[in-house]
C-alpha cells in the first residue's frame, strides 16, 4: 500500500519541486500551498506523512504538527523551513516530528527520511495487526480468556468501544473490571485523552467529592490551593468509578447532576464547568438490591445502567486457567529474571481444583509465588502457597459445566503447543511430559476430530 504524503508549502514552486520529487519514488502526494489548505486536507484526507514549512503567512508549521497529531498519533511529520536554527529543530522534534531538513530540500535526504518513516509506520502496522489477531484467540486489550463467555464479552466490548455510552461492569473483586474499563477505553474515540480512575469505596463523603469535582482554594481545612477533580482531568476521555455503590447518598444527587448537566462545581465553588467524560462505573455488590433498600438512587441506577456487562468468576471458566498459568509464567519469569519455562501436571491439577475466591487476582499472586520461589525451570506442587493446596482438599475436580478432566488436559496441551509456535519440544518441556506422550496426545486429538 502507497504511502499518502502531505506537502504543505507557501512556496508553490518548491512544494511542487518536492512533491514531484517524492512521487517518482511511488508515493502518492497531496500539494497544500497555506496552512489553512493544510488543515482542510489533514481533516479530510488520510495522510500518513505531512511534509510542511516551519513558517508560513497564516498557520504555521508547528500548528499543523500539533494538528497532525491530534487527528492521528500514526501520522508523522518532517519539518522543513528556510529559516533554519537549533532552537527551532529542537522544538519541533520535541513537539513529535520525525525529522528536520532546511531549504533547499535536498530531495535524496528528504527520501531517506522519509523511508525511515515508512519503515517505522510499516512495523507499528505490523505489530498492531499481530496483537489483534492474538487478541482474537486469547482475549482482548491484555484480558486472556477463551471460553464462551470471554469471547461473548469480548465482542460485546468491539461493538460499544468507540461508542460514548455509559458502561455497567459487574462481577466479583479480583475478576478484572479495572482492566476491561481500560480496554474500553482504549479502543474507542477517546483513547487519545486521559483515563481517569478512582475507587469510591477508599475513600470518606468529603475526600471523595473533592476527588471527583475538585474544589477552589479555601473551600476546607487544607485546601491551601485550587484543584481539579476526576471529571476534570478525564475531560474529553474516560472516567472509571470502582465500587460505585459505596457512593454516599449526598455524593450520588451531586453525581447524578453532573451527568445529566454535563458540568461539574468543584467544591466551594459556584462557577458550573463543562466537561465531556465517557462514564464506566462498577461493582461486585448487587445494586438493585441497593435501591431495595434505598442505599442508591434508583433514577442514578438506572443512568448508569446503559450497557452491562458481567465479567464471570474465574471458577465459572476455570478452561481459561491453563491459559492464563502460562502467561503469568512468562510474565514473571521475565520480571524476576527466573528460568522457568513451564508448570508440572501435578501442580496443574492443584491449581484447576482450587475454588479461587480471589479469582484471577489471587491465581496472578499465586503464580508470581510460585516463581520466585521455584529452583528449577518447571513450577511444581511444592511452589504453590501452602494457604492454596490446603484449600483445594480431597474431593472430585471441580468443572465447568461440560468440561472433563479429558478436555483440561487437551485444552491445556494445545494452548501451550500455541503459544510456542507448534514447538513440540518446547512444549513439552513446559508442560513437564516427554515429547512421545506430546506426540501421541496429538495425534488422538487428530483423531477425534476426523
Amino acid at each position: 500500500m502507497k504511502s499518502t504524503i502531505l506537502i504543505v508549502d507557501d512556496e508553490q514552486a518548491h512544494a511542487e519541486a518536492v512533491a514531484e520529487g517524492l512521487s517518482r519514488t511511488g508515493y502518492e502526494c497531496l500539494v497544500a500551498l497555506s496552512g489553512e489548505e493544510g488543515s482542510r486536507a489533514l481533516r479530510e484526507k488520510s495522510v500518513d506523512i505531512l511534509v510542511t514549512d516551519l513558517v508560513m503567512h497564516d498557520l504555521d508549521g508547528m500548528q499543523l504538527l500539533h494538528l497532525a497529531k491530534e487527528r492521528s498519533r500514526e501520522i508523522e511529520v518532517i519539518m522543513i523551513t528556510g529559516h533554519g536554527s537549533v532552537e527551532s529543530a529542537v522544538e519541533a522534534m520535541n513537539a513529535g516530528a520525525a525529522g528536520y531538513l532546511e531549504k533547499p530540500v535536498n530531495i535524496k535526504e528528504l527520501r531517506a527520511q522519509i523511508e525511515k518513516v515508512v519503515e517505522k509506520q510499516g512495523l507499528g502496522r505490523r505489530n498492531i495487526e499481530l496483537q489483534k489477531r492474538l487478541d482474537e484467540k486469547f482475549g482482548f486489550e491484555g484480558i486472556i480468556g477463551d471460553t464462551p463467555q470471554m469471547h461473548k464479552l469480548f465482542e460485546t466490548v468491539r461493538q460499544i468501544a468507540d461508542t460514548s455510552a455509559t458502561v455497567f461492569i459487574t462481577g466479583e473483586s479480583g475478576t478484572g473490571k479495572e482492566l476491561l474499563a481500560q480496554a474500553i477505553h482504549n479502543n474507542s474515540r477517546r483513547k487519545h485523552k486521559p483515563f481517569a480512575a478512582l475507587d469510591c469505596a477508599a475513600l470518606s463523603e468529603g475526600v471523595l467529592e473533592s476527588e471527583l469535582f475538585g474544589h477552589e482554594k479555601g473551600a476546607f481545612t487544607h485546601a491551601i490551593a485550587q484543584r481539579k477533580g476526576r471529571f476534570e482531568y478525564a475531560n474529553g476521555g474516560t472516567l472509571f468509578l470502582d465500587e460505585v455503590s459505596e457512593m454516599p447518598m449526598t455524593t450520588q444527587a451531586k453525581f447524578l447532576r453532573v451527568l445529566e448537566k454535563g458540568e461539574v462545581v468543584r467544591v466551594g465553588g459556584n462557577d458550573p464547568l463543562p466537561v465531556d467524560v465517557r462514564l464506566v462505573a462498577a461493582t461486585n455488590s448487587d445494586l438493585e438490591k441497593e435501591v431495595e433498600k434505598e442505599r442508591f438512587r434508583s433514577d442514578l441506577y438506572f443512568r448508569l445502567k446503559v450497557v452491562t456487562l458481567r465479567i464471570p468468576p474465574l471458577r465459572e471458566r476455570r478452561r481459561d486457567i491453563p491459559v492464563l498459568v502460562n502467561e503469568f509464567i512468562k510474565t514473571f519469569a521475565e520480571r524476576h529474571a527466573r528460568n522457568v519455562t513451564g508448570i508440572s501436571e501435578e501442580a496443574m491439577n492443584v491449581i484447576y481444583r482450587y475454588a479461587w475466591p480471589g479469582n484471577i487476582r489471587e491465581l496472578k499472586n499465586c503464580v508470581e509465588s510460585m516463581v520466585v520461589t521455584s529452583s528449577g525451570d518447571t513450577l511444581e506442587e511444592k511452589n504453590i502457597p501452602e494457604d492454596i493446596r490446603a484449600g483445594v482438599g480431597g474431593g472430585p475436580v471441580p468443572t465447568a459445566p461440560g468440561t472433563t478432566l479429558a478436555d483440561m488436559e487437551e485444552h491445556l496441551i494445545l494452548s501451550t503447543l500455541e503459544s510456542v509456535a507448534g514447538n513440540r519440544q518446547k512444549a513439552a518441556a513446559m508442560l513437564g511430559i516427554g515429547e512421545r506422550t506430546l506426540y501421541r496426545k496429538l495425534k488422538e486429538y487428530k483423531q477425534k476430530q476426523a
